[in-house]
């Protein structure tokens, strides 16, 4: 079940049966010469949609624009401050708690977001931690590529090159869904450096076409699926095990 394409009175019923949602979050940034600028977000936003055509589940409206900044060389990357993304990740925690949902379930698909992503759930649970008071719901962050299985399949599906950044796992998974907007090129070299990561000007001289240590040109399709099929899985597993998890009192 998709929030978006939900009335408020479908959003009501749902809440008799369950009180779990789940969030896709991820970036809108460049992801090398055939990377789509959506990777990061429509990697997990693709995998819940899938999940939910599998198992009742509520998946909410992608959070689309994350920490983003050290990509901003490349245009088309979008990112928000730090102080931003806490903020406004507080408001949608805030928005569907007061809705009645008591575990929130973001599933990650930006590696730049962990950080901040972790700050905001303390901001959040520091209100009601002050106040020695309990919060009444739960925040749960995964990435989706560490959900169980699917990096053990990454790496046998790319035994090498698969790197850091705009990595052919990630690539496949937008293929499978967007065989219309798939891209070629020709990569030199055919495995991209690695190094640190740090503001935008020092990325853009150290990575010129945008990948950290990756031959995205190893994803297909058909790789996409397998991922895919393997995350949604694992997905429904946790979302069902962390709304039904024991509450305390």
């Amino acid at each position: 079940m998709l929030l978006h394409l939900s009335t408020w009175q479908e959003i009501e019923a749902f809440l008799q049966t369950s009180r779990t949602v789940v969030i896709p979050i991820g970036s809108n940034e460049q992801h090398g010469p055939t990377g789509l600028l959506g990777t990061d977000f429509l990697c997990p936003e693709i995998i819940a949609h899938e999940a939910q055509k599998r198992a009742d589940l509520l998946v909410a409206p992608t959070f689309n624009i994350g920490m983003a900044q050290h990509h901003l060389g490349f245009p088309g990357s979008i990112s928000l401050r730090p102080t931003t993304f806490i903020a406004a990740l507080t408001d949608w925690t805030r928005s569907l708690v007061g809705h009645g949902f008591e575990r929130l379930y973001f599933l990650n698909g930006h590696g730049g977001n962990v950080a901040t992503i972790e700050a905001a759930f303390s901001e959040i649970y520091s209100a009601a931690s002050f106040d020695r008071r309990s919060a009444g719901f739960a925040l749960k962050l995964r990435n989706w590529w560490d959900l169980p299985g699917v990096m053990p399949l990454a790496n046998r599906l790319f035994p090498t090159g698969h790197g850091a950044h705009a990595t052919p796992s990630e690539i496949a998974v937008t293929q499978w869904a967007y065989p219309d907007a798939i891209k070629s090129a020709n990569y030199a070299p055919q495995i991209a450096p690695n190094g640190p990561i740090r503001e935008a000007a020092d990325f853009r001289a150290r990575f010129p076409d945008g990948r950290m240590g990756s031959d995205p040109g190893q994803a297909t399709p058909e790789k996409g699926f397998q991922l895919v099929d393997q995350a949604a899985g694992e997905l429904i597993r946790e979302v069902e095990a962390f709304g039904n998890e024991e509450r305390p009192g």
